[in-house]
């Protein structure tokens, strides 16, 4: 289930409120500059801090890349 383009381009990490790349294949949001990825549950982002994960250093830059890839932008410009 894809997001609203609506709800996309207000979206932000709810701690640095910053842009999030949006991953529709994998159902979530990623924050690259604090490597934190939010899950998306039956279309529902969990724009949580304690629920979210944070990655490692090799999956920031496979995610980083594959925006890159696949021509995702992040949510909002800064």
């Amino acid at each position: 289930m894809s997001l609203d383009s609506r709800l996309l381009e207000i979206l932000a990490c709810p701690e640095d409120k910053g842009p999030l790349y949006y991953f529709e294949d994998e159902d979530s949001l990623f924050n690259p500059r604090l490597k934190r990825r939010y899950t998306i549950k039956d279309g529902i982002p969990v724009m949580l801090i304690d629920e979210a994960e944070t990655v490692d250093d090799a999956e920031a830059t496979r995610l980083t890349e594959k925006a890159a890839a696949d021509g995702i932008s992040l949510t909002f410009e800064a």
